[in-house]
C-alpha cells in the first residue's frame, strides 16, 4: 500500500493535476473568505465553510478523475493487477494519496481563518467543528470519486459522474426541506443527506452519529471498488 500511496502522490506532481488543484482550491478560498467574512464585516466563519462544502463537491473530481480511469486508459492496469499487492492496498494507496493533498490545502485554508482574529474574536469550537466536517465530507467524496473512476478509463466522464452522484447527495437535503415535517420520507431524507448532516457541526455540535454516517459512506464506496477491481483481476 505505501508503494502506491508514494507513486500516485507523486503522479500528481509530475502532472498538471496536483498544481492546478492546489492553486484552484486555495484561491477559491481565499476569495470566499473574504467574501463571506471581511467585506460582509462578520467573524462567522460558518458561511465560509458551507461554501467550501460545494466547491469540494464541483473541484475535488479533479483529484480522483485519473485514479483508475488513467491507469486503464495507458493500459497499466494489468501490471497494477498483477503487483504483489493487494487490491485493498491499490485501492487504500490511490484513496490516502487524493486525501492527503485534499486534506493538506484544506488545512491550509482554515489558517486564512487567523486573518479575523485582527477584527473580532472566533468562534473556536465552530472553526474545528467545521473543519472536521469539511475533511469529513471530502473524505466521502474522494471515495465516491474513486468508485467512479474505477469504471471508466475516461477521466471526463469520471469527473462528471462523481459531481453527479456528490450533488445528487446534497440534493437530499434540498428535497427534504421542502417535505412537510411529519412526512416519513423527510426523515428518511435527512438521514440520508450530506448537507443536514455537515450544518451539526457549523454551530459547534459534535455528532457522533454524523462522523459514523460520512465513514460508512467511504467505507461503501471504498468497498464498491474493491470489488469492481477484485472482479476484474479473475476475468
Amino acid at each position: 500500500m505505501l508503494a502506491v500511496y508514494k507513486r500516485e502522490l507523486r503522479s500528481y506532481f509530475t502532472s498538471v493535476i496536483g498544481y492546478v488543484f492546489i492553486v484552484l482550491y486555495l484561491a477559491l478560498a481565499g476569495l470566499i473568505l473574504c467574501y463571506t467574512t471581511l467585506y460582509s464585516m462578520s467573524a462567522d466563519v460558518t458561511t465560509f465553510f458551507t461554501l467550501m462544502l460545494v466547491l469540494s463537491a464541483i473541484v475535488l473530481p479533479l483529484l480522483t478523475m485519473k485514479s483508475f480511469s488513467e491507469e486503464r486508459k495507458i493500459k497499466t492496469e494489468q501490471l497494477l493487477l498483477t503487483a504483489p499487492v493487494s487490491i485493498i492496498g491499490i485501492v487504500a494507496g490511490k484513496f490516502l494519496a487524493a486525501y492527503t493533498i485534499f486534506a493538506s490545502c484544506m488545512i491550509l485554508n482554515s489558517l486564512y481563518c487567523l486573518v479575523l482574529l485582527n477584527y473580532a474574536s472566533l468562534q473556536v469550537a465552530v472553526l474545528f467543528g467545521c473543519l472536521l466536517a469539511i475533511l469529513l465530507v471530502g473524505m466521502a467524496f474522494i471515495s465516491i470519486g474513486i468508485f467512479v473512476s474505477a469504471l471508466t478509463e475516461n477521466q471526463l466522464t469520471a469527473a462528471i459522474g462523481t459531481i453527479a452522484i456528490i450533488l445528487a447527495f446534497l440534493a437530499i437535503g434540498l428535497i427534504s426541506s421542502l417535505l412537510p415535517s411529519s412526512y416519513f420520507l423527510r426523515y428518511v431524507f435527512n438521514f440520508l443527506s450530506i448537507f443536514t448532516r455537515f450544518q451539526y457541526f457549523t454551530v459547534g455540535i459534535f455528532d457522533i452519529a454524523s462522523i459514523i454516517y460520512y465513514i460508512s459512506i467511504s467505507a461503501i464506496f471504498l468497498y464498491l471498488t474493491v470489488r469492481v477491481y477484485d472482479r476484474r483481476r479473475y476475468n
